[in-house]
Protein backbone atom coordinates (compact mmCIF):
# COMPACT_ATOMS: atom_id res chain seq x y z
CA UNK A 1 0.00 0.00 0.00
CA UNK A 2 1.33 3.47 -0.82
CA UNK A 3 0.32 7.07 -1.32
CA UNK A 4 -2.69 6.12 -3.42
CA UNK A 5 -4.39 5.30 -0.11
CA UNK A 6 -5.14 9.02 0.06
CA UNK A 7 -7.30 8.66 -3.05
CA UNK A 8 -9.62 6.16 -1.34
CA UNK A 9 -12.99 8.01 -1.20
CA UNK A 10 -13.51 7.89 2.58
CA UNK A 11 -9.89 8.91 3.20
CA UNK A 12 -9.71 11.57 0.50
CA UNK A 13 -12.45 13.54 2.28
CA UNK A 14 -10.18 14.10 5.27
CA UNK A 15 -7.14 15.75 3.61
CA UNK A 16 -4.38 13.69 5.21
CA UNK A 17 -1.74 15.37 3.00
CA UNK A 18 -2.72 18.63 4.72
CA UNK A 19 -2.29 16.99 8.12
CA UNK A 20 1.18 15.81 7.10
CA UNK A 21 2.08 19.40 6.29
CA UNK A 22 0.76 20.60 9.64
CA UNK A 23 2.79 17.96 11.46
CA UNK A 24 5.78 18.63 9.18
CA UNK A 25 6.14 14.86 8.78
CA UNK A 26 6.03 13.14 5.40
CA UNK A 27 5.04 9.54 6.00
CA UNK A 28 6.79 6.82 4.03
CA UNK A 29 3.78 4.58 4.67
CA UNK A 30 0.70 6.84 4.66
CA UNK A 31 -1.48 3.95 5.76
CA UNK A 32 0.16 4.20 9.20
CA UNK A 33 -1.02 7.80 9.52
CA UNK A 34 -4.55 6.88 8.45
CA UNK A 35 -4.71 3.88 10.77
CA UNK A 36 -3.91 6.05 13.79
CA UNK A 37 -7.35 7.63 13.38
CA UNK A 38 -9.45 4.49 12.87
CA UNK A 39 -11.63 3.70 15.88
CA UNK A 40 -12.67 0.08 16.29
CA UNK A 41 -16.35 1.07 16.01
CA UNK A 42 -15.84 2.30 12.43
CA UNK A 43 -14.79 -1.14 11.27
CA UNK A 44 -17.99 -2.63 12.66
CA UNK A 45 -19.80 -0.64 9.97
CA UNK A 46 -17.09 -0.78 7.27
CA UNK A 47 -15.74 -4.34 7.26
CA UNK A 48 -13.72 -3.88 4.06
CA UNK A 49 -11.92 -0.67 5.08
CA UNK A 50 -8.36 -0.58 3.77
CA UNK A 51 -6.61 -0.41 7.18
CA UNK A 52 -7.26 -1.80 10.64
CA UNK A 53 -8.18 -0.04 13.88
CA UNK A 54 -5.67 1.97 15.90
CA UNK A 55 -5.49 -0.02 19.15
CA UNK A 56 -2.14 -1.73 18.51
CA UNK A 57 -0.63 1.60 17.45
CA UNK A 58 -2.04 3.13 20.62
CA UNK A 59 -0.39 0.38 22.69
CA UNK A 60 2.97 1.14 21.09
CA UNK A 61 2.57 4.91 21.20
CA UNK A 62 1.73 4.86 24.90
CA UNK A 63 5.04 3.14 25.68
CA UNK A 64 7.08 5.38 23.36
CA UNK A 65 5.49 8.53 24.80
CA UNK A 66 6.23 7.45 28.35
CA UNK A 67 9.86 6.64 27.48
CA UNK A 68 10.52 9.97 25.77
CA UNK A 69 8.84 11.98 28.54
CA UNK A 70 10.77 9.99 31.16
CA UNK A 71 14.06 10.59 29.36
CA UNK A 72 13.36 14.33 29.15
CA UNK A 73 12.46 14.64 32.84
CA UNK A 74 15.45 12.54 33.90
CA UNK A 75 17.90 14.68 31.93
CA UNK A 76 16.39 18.09 32.71
CA UNK A 77 15.46 17.91 36.39
CA UNK A 78 17.13 16.84 39.60
CA UNK A 79 13.93 16.34 41.57
CA UNK A 80 13.33 13.02 43.37
CA UNK A 81 11.93 10.21 41.26
CA UNK A 82 8.60 10.29 43.11
CA UNK A 83 8.00 13.88 41.99
CA UNK A 84 9.14 13.13 38.45
CA UNK A 85 6.74 10.17 38.36
CA UNK A 86 3.86 12.49 39.23
CA UNK A 87 4.94 15.04 36.59
CA UNK A 88 5.16 12.31 33.97
CA UNK A 89 1.72 10.97 34.87
CA UNK A 90 0.27 14.47 34.51
CA UNK A 91 1.92 14.99 31.12
CA UNK A 92 0.63 11.74 29.63
CA UNK A 93 -2.83 11.61 31.20
CA UNK A 94 -5.95 11.51 29.04
CA UNK A 95 -7.03 15.11 29.72
CA UNK A 96 -3.73 16.63 28.61
CA UNK A 97 -3.40 14.31 25.62
CA UNK A 98 -6.97 15.04 24.50
CA UNK A 99 -6.34 18.79 24.76
CA UNK A 100 -3.24 18.41 22.56
CA UNK A 101 -5.19 16.33 20.04
CA UNK A 102 -7.82 19.07 19.79
CA UNK A 103 -5.06 21.67 19.46
CA UNK A 104 -3.59 19.77 16.52
CA UNK A 105 -7.06 19.45 15.00
CA UNK A 106 -7.17 15.66 15.02
CA UNK A 107 -10.91 15.32 15.58
CA UNK A 108 -11.85 15.96 11.94
CA UNK A 109 -9.65 13.03 10.84
CA UNK A 110 -11.27 10.39 13.05
CA UNK A 111 -13.05 7.41 11.53
CA UNK A 112 -15.95 6.66 13.89
CA UNK A 113 -19.19 4.72 13.81
CA UNK A 114 -22.39 6.75 13.45
CA UNK A 115 -23.05 6.27 17.15
CA UNK A 116 -19.60 7.40 18.27
CA UNK A 117 -19.67 10.34 15.86
CA UNK A 118 -22.60 11.84 17.78
CA UNK A 119 -20.60 12.10 21.02
CA UNK A 120 -18.66 15.29 20.18
CA UNK A 121 -17.79 17.32 23.27
CA UNK A 122 -18.22 14.43 25.71
CA UNK A 123 -15.80 12.61 27.99
CA UNK A 124 -16.10 9.61 25.68
CA UNK A 125 -14.86 11.70 22.75
CA UNK A 126 -12.00 13.10 24.85
CA UNK A 127 -10.95 9.52 25.64
CA UNK A 128 -10.99 8.63 21.93
CA UNK A 129 -8.91 11.72 21.17
CA UNK A 130 -6.34 10.83 23.83
CA UNK A 131 -6.07 7.30 22.43
CA UNK A 132 -5.74 8.67 18.89
CA UNK A 133 -2.75 10.84 19.75
CA UNK A 134 -1.04 7.84 21.36
CA UNK A 135 -1.77 5.91 18.16
CA UNK A 136 -0.37 8.80 16.12
CA UNK A 137 2.82 8.69 18.18
CA UNK A 138 3.02 4.95 17.52
CA UNK A 139 2.63 5.51 13.78
CA UNK A 140 5.29 8.25 13.73
CA UNK A 141 7.67 5.97 15.61
CA UNK A 142 7.15 3.06 13.19
CA UNK A 143 7.40 5.25 10.10
CA UNK A 144 10.02 7.81 11.08
CA UNK A 145 11.94 6.41 14.04
CA UNK A 146 12.85 7.62 17.50
CA UNK A 147 14.32 11.04 16.71
CA UNK A 148 11.34 12.35 14.73
CA UNK A 149 8.97 10.99 17.39
CA UNK A 150 11.03 12.77 20.02
CA UNK A 151 10.73 16.02 18.04
CA UNK A 152 6.95 15.61 17.77
CA UNK A 153 6.60 15.06 21.52
CA UNK A 154 8.99 17.94 22.16
CA UNK A 155 6.80 20.22 20.06
CA UNK A 156 3.35 19.21 21.30
CA UNK A 157 3.57 17.45 24.68
CA UNK A 158 6.55 18.69 26.68
CA UNK A 159 5.59 22.40 26.44
CA UNK A 160 2.59 21.57 28.67
CA UNK A 161 4.87 20.92 31.66
CA UNK A 162 5.15 24.55 32.91
CA UNK A 163 1.35 24.84 32.89
CA UNK A 164 1.04 21.55 34.78
CA UNK A 165 3.55 22.62 37.43
CA UNK A 166 2.15 26.13 37.80
CA UNK A 167 -1.38 24.81 38.33
CA UNK A 168 -0.47 21.82 40.49
CA UNK A 169 -1.94 19.37 37.98
CA UNK A 170 0.57 16.72 39.00
CA UNK A 171 -1.73 16.20 42.00
CA UNK A 172 -5.37 15.16 41.85
CA UNK A 173 -7.99 17.83 42.54
CA UNK A 174 -8.75 16.65 46.09
CA UNK A 175 -5.08 16.72 47.05
CA UNK A 176 -4.60 20.17 45.47
CA UNK A 177 -7.57 21.60 47.31
CA UNK A 178 -6.60 20.00 50.61
CA UNK A 179 -2.99 21.20 50.50
CA UNK A 180 -4.05 24.70 49.45
CA UNK A 181 -6.73 24.90 52.16
CA UNK A 182 -4.28 23.77 54.84
CA UNK A 183 -1.58 26.15 53.62
CA UNK A 184 -3.79 29.23 53.10
CA UNK A 185 -6.60 28.87 55.65
CA UNK A 186 -5.27 26.23 58.04
CA UNK A 187 -8.35 24.06 57.50
CA UNK A 188 -8.71 20.51 56.20
CA UNK A 189 -11.68 20.18 53.81
CA UNK A 190 -14.50 17.77 54.53
CA UNK A 191 -16.98 16.21 52.11
CA UNK A 192 -20.66 15.45 52.65
CA UNK A 193 -23.31 13.76 50.54
CA UNK A 194 -25.90 16.43 49.74
CA UNK A 195 -28.17 14.24 47.65
CA UNK A 196 -28.27 10.79 46.10
CA UNK A 197 -30.74 9.09 43.82
CA UNK A 198 -31.26 6.24 41.38
CA UNK A 199 -30.91 2.45 41.62
CA UNK A 200 -27.64 0.94 42.82
CA UNK A 201 -26.26 0.23 39.35
CA UNK A 202 -26.77 3.84 38.15
CA UNK A 203 -26.58 5.75 41.43
CA UNK A 204 -26.00 9.51 41.25
CA UNK A 205 -24.37 11.49 44.06
CA UNK A 206 -24.19 15.22 44.75
CA UNK A 207 -21.27 15.94 47.06
CA UNK A 208 -20.46 19.18 48.90
CA UNK A 209 -16.98 20.23 49.98
CA UNK A 210 -16.75 22.30 53.16
CA UNK A 211 -14.16 24.43 54.89
CA UNK A 212 -15.32 24.33 58.48
CA UNK A 213 -19.09 24.92 58.32
CA UNK A 214 -18.97 26.77 55.01
CA UNK A 215 -20.05 24.99 51.82
CA UNK A 216 -17.51 26.01 49.16
CA UNK A 217 -18.72 24.04 46.15
CA UNK A 218 -20.51 20.89 45.06
CA UNK A 219 -20.01 18.25 42.42
CA UNK A 220 -21.90 15.32 40.97
CA UNK A 221 -20.86 11.85 39.90
CA UNK A 222 -21.86 8.23 39.61
CA UNK A 223 -19.76 7.48 42.71
CA UNK A 224 -18.95 9.41 45.86
CA UNK A 225 -15.31 9.59 44.77
CA UNK A 226 -16.24 11.12 41.42
CA UNK A 227 -18.54 13.61 43.12
CA UNK A 228 -15.79 14.60 45.56
CA UNK A 229 -13.34 15.13 42.70
CA UNK A 230 -15.84 17.33 40.83
CA UNK A 231 -16.53 19.31 44.01
CA UNK A 232 -12.81 19.82 44.65
CA UNK A 233 -12.25 21.03 41.07
CA UNK A 234 -15.13 23.49 41.41
CA UNK A 235 -13.81 24.69 44.77
CA UNK A 236 -10.35 25.32 43.33
CA UNK A 237 -11.90 27.54 40.65
CA UNK A 238 -14.07 29.43 43.16
CA UNK A 239 -11.13 30.05 45.47
CA UNK A 240 -8.69 30.73 42.64
CA UNK A 241 -6.20 28.28 44.16
CA UNK A 242 -3.68 26.44 42.00
CA UNK A 243 -2.30 24.00 44.50
CA UNK A 244 1.02 23.89 46.39
CA UNK A 245 4.11 25.49 44.91
CA UNK A 246 6.61 23.04 43.50
CA UNK A 247 10.36 23.27 44.00
CA UNK A 248 11.86 22.78 40.54
CA UNK A 249 15.47 21.56 40.53
CA UNK A 250 17.05 22.05 37.13
CA UNK A 251 19.99 19.78 36.38
CA UNK A 252 23.26 21.28 35.21
CA UNK A 253 25.95 19.65 33.15
CA UNK A 254 28.11 17.52 35.41
CA UNK A 255 25.43 17.06 38.08
CA UNK A 256 25.29 13.50 39.43
CA UNK A 257 22.55 11.31 37.98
Amino acid sequence: MSKEIYSTPEIKEKDFPGLQEKLNIKFKKPELLVQAFVHRSYLNEHHDFVVGHNERLEFLGDAVLELIVTEFLFKEFGNPEGELTNWRAALVNAKILASIAYEIGMEEYLFLSHGEAKDAGTKARDYIMANAIEALIGSIYLDQGYEVTQQFIGQWVLPKLPYILENGLYLDAKSRFQESAQEIEGITPTYKVLHEEGPDHIRSFKIGVYLGKDLVASGEGTSKQEGQTEAAEAALKIKGWKGPKVNIIKRKEGDPL
